[in-house]
């Protein structure tokens, strides 16, 4: 009876534990994602006040990620890990979606998304602080100068003075490096898939309420280009991206996968042209040339 019982018990699912080129397509498999995110979030504005894109984007990618955690069987995260998926819920759910997409009202998709090049920067910055971990001189270098190198051509676009966008986007950015980083660190104990379900669900009925305050005072006119930016930001961008992005981080570490993200901004430049119709900057291309070698000399760099 004894083995009988132990064949018929259930069986934790432990985190995959994947190589460093495997977490390497992982985490770039996410920026892939995440690109698309700030298109897609402009779409969705065209029939959405801000307010209404981003709570109904959580709502859609909470109800999801409860559906996930019922069919998978998925246990309550233990007692130590809450307080980190709060940090995900609060920087990767409600804050940076939120604040994003007030900035969209006002400024462009690629001004908006060459200020958030700097998140690499940031999540590198608060996970080396987070875990004590710190890489390698190298390392350091080739992130300040990728974030040096967006700063520059940030300021070049608004004519050297900051904008209340570009508020927005640095405080969203601020607020999301600390949630990357803090789901980087629990994918390492927790399937990443499930890190990101659980900090969606946690944020769930602050982004109802968001929802319905939107819908409320701001017009609502639903054309079918606001439908699929919506529904891309809710399945992709808020929810199945992370699967990969936070499996990826757990396999190459929070501080080089967060340097992939170095090449998001030149992506969503190209969808910005492509989708929207926006001219590309002039600097781009420099702006380009260097960050991908910022990204190689992360990427070889040994913390």
């Amino acid at each position: 009876m004894k083995a009988q019982d132990s064949a018929i018990r259930p069986v934790a699912i432990a985190p995959q534990h994947d190589g460093p080129a495997t977490g390497t397509a992982l985490a770039a498999l996410g920026v892939a994602s995440f690109s698309l995110s700030f298109p897609a979030t402009a779409w969705s504005l065209t029939g959405f006040g801000p307010w209404s894109s981003a709570g109904l984007r959580g709502v859609l990618a909470g109800v999801l990620a409860g559906l996930y955690l019922m069919a998978s069987d998925a246990p309550l995260p233990k007692r130590r890990d809450w307080p980190g998926l709060l940090v995900v819920s609060a920087g990767c759910v409600v804050g940076f979606p939120l604040l994003t997409t007030l900035a969209l009202r006002t400024s462009s998709t690629a001004h908006s998304a060459v200020v958030i090049g700097l998140l690499p920067l940031a999540t590198a910055v608060v996970s080396a602080l987070r875990t004590g971990r710190r890489p390698s001189r190298a390392f350091w270098a080739a992130a300040v100068a990728g974030a040096v190198a967006v700063l520059v051509f940030t300021l070049l676009q608004s004519h050297g003075r900051p904008t209340l966008a570009d508020l927005f986007l640095f405080v969203g950015l601020l607020v999301c490096a600390f949630g990357y980083a803090e789901g980087g660190r629990l994918s390492r104990e927790i399937p990443g898939a499930r890190v990101i379900a659980w900090g969606v669900v946690a944020a769930l009925p602050v982004m109802a309420l968001t929802a319905g305050y939107g819908l409320a005072v701001e017009p609502v006119h639903p054309g079918p280009k606001a439908l699929i930016g919506l529904a891309y930001i809710a399945v992709v961008s808020q929810l199945g991206g992370f699967v990969p992005w936070y499996r990826g981080m757990a396999a190459i570490g929070v501080p080089r996968a967060s340097q992939l993200q170095l090449a998001q901004p030149l992506l969503t430049l190209v969808w910005s042209v492509l989708l929207l119709g926006e001219d590309l900057p002039v600097a781009a291309p420099v702006t380009a040339g260097v960050v991908l070698v910022c990204i190689a000399v992360t990427q070889r760099s040994r913390g």
